[in-house]
């Protein structure tokens, strides 16, 4: 029964179960990201490096830039196996995500930069089964993430930021006596939250630079309306609220320049996230233990391995690629129809046009290839229905940003 209380989570988490990144972050942010699978830090050096390395923006040429983007995600279906009788798929999902980064011209040795972005999220609906445990849940977030460099020397540079992340969601799932599901639910929550990062940047040589840059973890404190109900009618209306974690995460990257057109970048990403090891909802009035008790995930931290290359191929011409291997950090005892997570594999390329002195255009495609989920019987221990045994399978993530970026 304890499952019952588990799918509220996911609207206030920033949860999807097919995102760009294992659990539930979006790295990508830029043209440049998408491009090259994140390994965007050391060689951060557009408008973007406001967000991905706020160091390296010192070392920008001297003026003000901004770039505007837009990332086209596509989710494909996922399809569950389960127990003889059992099986289900989820509905596509397709969504715009905005980003906008600014950096602005040098005042001294110091610069500032401003970038807003989707952190985390999406959405994901079941269409039989697993509409009891996930009918809908959808997330929505923004991050404000203002930022300023500071040139220490001609080789060495610092900075820092503060992040403020709006949070908006919603859960849906009914009830199903046939798998032992009798309660449903509907629950809305919003929330400001805010955290910080900070970076650090070294011109080691003329071809080579290292970067370490590191995002503080952002709690999400969701506070909504929560509606419960069962086949005989209602059980609560009103208040809930329930603290998750986006995770901190640290990046170390080194990227070399090979004969003054080629760059790659390889980027180590340690993300934090056994800062999640409940799950507990509070009430405005206390509710049965299948409510009240806290669901354990005890989710552990992962790594994260980028690799890009960025190719000079003549003045107007800028070509990308990359690879990165992505851990997921959900473990099979504790996985659930919210987000059957898997390691995955990521591809991607891209171009950027350089059409005047000013202004540059730019497209990347990024494909996210998960891991196929297979929980033996008796290995999940959360979900009743999970604690069968199943398989989780064809879940892709396609995204294509497109963008410009401008100089004045």
């Amino acid at each position: 029964m304890k499952m019952q209380k588990r799918l509220l989570f996911c609207t206030l988490a920033a949860m999807s179960s097919q995102p760009m990144a294992a659990a539930y972050k979006i790295p990508e942010q830029s043209i440049n990201s998408t491009a090259l699978a994140g390994a965007y830090v050391a060689n951060a050096h557009g408008s973007d490096a406001s967000y991905y390395n706020p160091a390296a923006m010192v070392f920008n040429e001297d003026r003000a830039m901004l770039e505007g983007d837009l990332t086209w995600v596509h989710l494909s279906s996922i399809d569950y196996t389960g127990p003889p009788g059992f099986s289900d798929s989820t509905k596509t999902e397709n969504f715009i995500l905005p980003a906008f980064h600014y950096v602005s011209p040098s005042f001294g040795n110091a610069r500032f930069g401003l970038s807003a972005v989707v952190p985390a999220g999406l959405s994901k609906r079941w269409k039989g089964v697993g509409r009891a445990f996930a009918q809908e849940f959808t997330l929505e977030t923004i991050e404000i993430n203002p930022n300023m460099g500071y040139k220490i020397n001609d080789r060495f540079s610092i900075g820092g930021g503060v992040r403020a992340v709006y949070t908006k969601g919603r859960v849906e799932s009914v009830p199903d006596l046939s798998i032992g599901v009798p309660v449903g639910r509907t629950m809305k929550g919003d929330s400001w939250d805010f955290g910080w990062n900070l970076a650090a940047h070294l011109r080691a040589t003329e071809d080579l630079n290292l970067s370490a840059t590191y995002r503080s973890k952002v709690n999400l404190d969701v506070e909504g309306y929560a509606d419960l109900f069962s086949f005989a009618g209602p059980i609560y209306m009103g208040d809930a609220s329930v603290s998750v974690p986006i995770p901190a995460t640290l990046a170390l990257a080194a990227a070399y320049t090979f004969g003054e057109k080629t760059t790659v970048e390889f980027t180590y990403e340690r993300n934090y996230w056994s800062a999640y090891d409940n799950l507990n909802f509070d009430y405005s009035t206390p509710q049965l233990p299948v409510f009240d008790d806290p669901i354990p995930k005890d989710w552990d931290d992962t790594n994260t391995y980028r690799i890009g290359v960025t190719h000079q191929l003549n003045p107007k011409w800028t070509l990308m690629a990359g690879f990165a291997y992505d851990e997921s950090p959900a473990p099979k005892e504790t996985i659930g129809f919210e987000l059957p997570d898997s390691d995955a594999k990521i591809y991607s390329i891209g171009a950027r046009y350089r059409h005047s002195d000013a202004l540059s255009l730019g497209a990347a495609f990024l494909y996210d290839r998960k891991d196929k989920l297979t929980l033996a019987p008796g290995e999940n221990t959360v979900n009743g229905l999970l604690a069968a045994g199943a398989e989780f399978e064809d879940a892709r993530a396609y995204l294509l940003t497109v963008g410009l970026e401008y100089k004045f």
